[in-house]
């Protein structure tokens, strides 16, 4: 477990020689730091096969009979600073920064030239010099990072972890160089089912494909997810329906008209029999033409009788306010009609997806990841996965009957 619990091989190896426990699990084996990175680095596949394994021994003890998850995502730290990490941002900032210093260092060397010579100017003369000598180095260098920054597919590169990526955390103004994991949380006992590694910094196309890997790993027909307003997509959405899952999670509010005081969508009821949407002021807006936008079929709706409203400033400030609709857009009501149903959803998703976070992230300690490179941290995420749900299980079931089920 020490592996598992945020401890470097090092500690590892120490462990092994001075813990009763750990000489007990491995039989008196003292392992050596390079036998242990090696075995994390080799065996990443066959580590996350016995993840697999373990939730499915958690679902034949009868620990997994509810079809229900909580879906969520957080931020783990890469073994990358975020001095190595380079968007196009923080190279023109960088850049920036060194002109700046360009300038103010030629600048002392003009008012050195205007003073009477001394050992001291020479020596600060020669210092400069060398300030500004170093500093053309380090723009050679910078544009050299540029040149394979704008090579690669998101315009970012990390140097230490190639695989890492700089993403925004929930803190304003912040952020951390590292990967976004995804799990999906059992809502009974809350055994993690599913969880994947990624380098995309946001959740939301990650809905379908953890409530199916959650779907498969529990073998239910139907299954139950909830998750948060940053996985809402309503193409997610429909995979989700056609697979089967059933939803539930809050829709963003993004309109700009009602964060500008005006109506906003939802303020428009669609009435399906007519296929026709109500306004605030009681109008019809119809159906006029249908188009497509980045792979998505929508409808357009509007009334001209927007002209002689007296609610018109309240809505909209062109000729008439129109509405969009997807073709698919009454599955994403659905999703909402379930929210509005049972608003103690998002209570649940909260209590049950983020303890196992917290805890893994305690478990790993201040620096989470000790691996580079996707593969060996998925490797490594399924180890911290595996104690996690191998200690839920203990304190579920107790030792005794979990070493029975194993040995079984």
């Amino acid at each position: 477990m020490a592996m598992s619990t945020g401890c470097s091989r090092a500690a590892v190896e120490r462990e092994a020689s001075r813990n009763l426990e750990v000489m007990w699990l491995l039989g008196r084996l003292v392992p050596d730091d390079k036998v242990i990175a090696d075995f994390r680095k080799d065996n990443g596949p066959a580590i996350r096969k016995v993840c697999v394994q373990f939730v499915e021994l958690c679902r034949r003890l009868g620990l997994l009979t509810k079809a229900s998850v909580a879906i969520d995502g957080s931020k783990f730290k890469a073994v990358n600073n975020r001095d190595k990490n380079f968007t196009s941002g923080k190279v023109e900032r960088r850049r920036k920064q060194l002109e700046e210093s360009v300038a103010r260092y030629l600048s002392q060397l003009d008012t050195a030239d205007r003073q009477e010579p001394s050992e001291a100017l020479a020596a600060k003369t020669a210092h400069l010099k060398e300030k500004i000598a170093k500093i053309g180095e380090e723009m050679k260098k910078l544009d050299a990072i540029e040149k394979q920054m704008l090579a690669s597919p998101d315009r970012q590169i990390s140097l230490t972890d190639p695989d890492s990526r700089s993403m925004a955390t929930s803190g304003r103004g912040s952020g951390m160089v590292g990967y976004n994991v995804q799990i999906a949380v059992d809502t009974e006992h809350h055994l993690i089912v599913a969880h994947e590694v990624t380098n995309v910094g946001n959740d939301t196309a990650h809905l379908s494909n953890m409530a199916v890997q959650a779907k498969e790993a529990l073998q239910a027909d139907k299954l139950e997810a909830v998750a948060d307003r940053g996985y809402f997509d309503g193409e997610e959405i429909l995979a989700c329906d056609e697979a089967g899952i059933t939803v539930t999670l809050p829709k963003p509010m993004t309109s700009g008209s009602k964060s500008e005081g005006r109506f906003g969508k939802q303020d428009f009821v669609y009435i399906s029999g007519e296929d026709v949407y109500r306004c605030p002021a009681g109008e019809h807006l119809k159906y006029y033409f249908t188009t497509v936008e980045r792979g998505l079929t929508l409808r357009r709706y509007w009334t001209n009788a927007c002209q002689s409203c007296a609610m018109k400033p309240q809505c909209t400030k062109g000729k008439q306010r129109r509405i969009t609709r997807w073709e698919h857009e009454h599955v994403a009501e659905a999703v909402q009609r379930r929210l509005d149903e049972n608003p103690e959803a998002m209570r649940v998703r909260r209590e049950t997806a983020e303890h196992p976070f917290g805890t893994l992230k305690a478990r790993m300690g201040a620096t989470h990841f000790l691996m580079k490179t996707l593969p060996k941290v998925a490797s490594e995420m399924a180890l911290h996965v595996l104690a996690y749900n191998f200690t839920r299980v203990m304190n579920i079931i107790g030792v005794k009957p979990l070493m029975a089920a194993i040995a079984a």
